[in-house]
């Protein structure tokens, strides 16, 4: 880890800062877990969004189980508990020089509220920036594969499905759609991985731009 702060120098200060991102059904929770494990969960802070702290864990009850929530309901809901996370959970544990993996973050916003609920992007980008003192990951991974596939995966595994997993075909196209969107407009920052792989090959695929990216 030492070579990654030699090759990074303006980043010494602080530890490194992971996303994962995809629809419904992608595996983002299995792989972040994965990855964490991997790094050593020593030297590691797992944490979601919604979520993460007491107050934003709140927050999250509120936002899954809330039937009739407006999109910019969703927005400024998300934005308080990120605001309460950013400042109590994740800048700490950069500033520790930890790696913090989050299940989540401001591409998800964009994504859900921003192409699936139709809310202006700049709007969003400038709350993103708002809520997060202008924190962005440094390695993001997205990862895709069609709605279709991903509902199904829900299905056979007996997951619990919130509201946003029971939303129409039409609504979780549009969040991939989204995602694809952001992916090609931050080439430098998001990993697209093919989702449809095997977790282990998954796996393998983000490991290898863990490193490249470090190395």
């Amino acid at each position: 880890m030492g070579a990654f702060y030699l090759k990074r120098g303006n980043m010494a200060r602080r530890g490194i800062f992971i996303t994962f991102e995809g629809i419904e059904g992608a595996g983002k929770t299995t792989q972040s877990q994965r990855l964490a494990t991997a790094l050593g969960p020593k030297k590691v802070v797992l944490t979601r969004e919604p979520g993460g702290t007491r107050i934003a864990e709140r927050i999250r009850d509120l936002f899954l189980t809330s039937d009739g929530i407006t999109p910019m309901t969703e927005l400024l809901l998300i934005a308080a508990a990120r605001t309460q996370h950013v400042n109590e959970l994740i800048r700490p544990a950069l500033h520790a020089k930890r790696t913090v993996i989050c299940d989540r973050f401001i591409d998800a916003t964009v994504a859900y509220q921003g192409y699936r609920g139709g809310i202006d992007l700049g709007f969003i980008h400038q709350l993103n920036r708002i809520a997060t003192d202008g924190l962005t990951p440094d390695i993001t991974f997205v990862l895709d594969l069609s709605p279709e596939i991903g509902l199904s995966r829900q299905q056979q595994g007996g997951v619990h499905r919130d509201r946003l997993d029971r939303e129409s075909l039409e609504s979780h196209q549009k969040v991939r759609e989204g995602y694809l969107s952001v992916a090609k407009a931050n080439p430098h920052r998001i990993k697209l991985i093919d989702a449809t792989q095997s977790p282990d090959a998954v796996h393998a695929a983000i490991l290898a731009e863990y490193q490249d990216y470090v190395w």
